[in-house]
């Protein structure tokens, strides 16, 4: 886990700048307005790169550091990129993909997003909406995975085969919705696994919570203030679901050996959201270190 420092802003008294360690009691005549206090927070620039570079972020009196205001875009980047791409812009303080309508069909200017820190225990938050019949994704614990195609190119691998998903749908018009086994591709899901029970998305159009919480292999699924799943990673019980998801070793060996491992050595990775080829929209990202 990369170390994340703390740093303390200074605070604004009576117009004049002072250490937020002394100055003046509040009083009715005179209030103390103290600047936003900030942490620096370590992230990678493009694929495999380390994370050498650093920037200063929010971070609430509850160590919630704040990765998405609804202004900037600091830290983020395409899955495998250099750069945020195009489809994914702010919107009235929102993060929004512009859908393509190609489904898991991403364009150029289209593709995963990742915040590039890689976070190890935490708690995650975070607002999100879809559009009628769409489909999107939250990943956490994602790497970024690389292989050799058959004439030995190197080809970026897609980040849901090393990342656990929670579901982002519209359960009422996404045939996905109705697929799977006992509703485990709606909404909060640990998708194509684990049902989120019970199930309480709202509609299309509507914001909903959502909440995950990763801690020494326990990961809580929450969906609008309910937690509504629970699992345990690095587990026999965790294998064995991997086994009869479509993620299983015969299906899909490589998404097996990662997931089965998931986070890797460190037991860390990025989040993400992802690019299903439809309008989504998200808010509110903010991200609790539990180390």
């Amino acid at each position: 886990m990369k170390k994340i420092y703390y740093s303390l802003a200074c605070c604004l008294i009576g117009g004049m700048l002072a250490s937020c360690g002394g100055g003046a009691k509040k009083s009715n005549a005179t209030e103390e307005a103290a600047a936003p206090t900030t942490t620096a927070v370590s992230y990678s620039k493009s694929l495999k790169a380390p994370e050498t570079d650093s920037l200063n972020l929010p971070i609430d009196a509850d160590g919630y550091i704040t990765i998405f205001d609804g202004k900037s875009l600091d830290g983020w980047r395409g899955y495998g990129k250099d750069k945020v791409p195009s489809r994914w812009i702010i919107e009235d303080g929102c993060l929004k993909f512009c859908g393509t309508g190609t489904g898991e069909g991403q364009t150029g200017e289209g593709g995963d997003l990742i915040f590039a820190h890689k976070f190890k225990n935490f708690e995650l938050e975070l607002e999100w909406k879809i559009s009628k019949g769409g489909n999107s994704g939250i990943f956490y614990l994602a790497q970024e995975v690389t292989s050799k195609d058959k004439d030995g190119n190197e080809v970026l691998e897609p980040i849901y085969i090393s990342a656990p998903e929670f579901q982002v749908l519209d359960n009422a018009n996404h045939p996905d919705a109705k697929l799977g086994k006992d509703n485990n591709r709606q909404a909060a899901s640990l998708y194509d696994m684990i049902p989120a029970v019970p199930q309480n998305a709202k509609p299309f159009g509507e914001w909903n919570k959502a909440k995950i919480m990763v801690y020494k292999g326990t990961v809580v699924h929450g969906q609008n203030d309910e937690n509504v799943l629970e699992y345990h990673l690095w587990t026999k019980q965790w294998t064995e679901m991997l086994q009869a998801s479509k993620f299983s070793e015969e299906k899909w060996p490589l998404a097996f050996e990662l997931l089965n491992n998931c986070g890797g050595e460190n037991h860390e990775g990025f989040i993400g959201v992802q690019d299903h080829g439809d309008d989504v929209w998200y808010r509110n990202i903010r991200v609790k270190v539990l180390d």
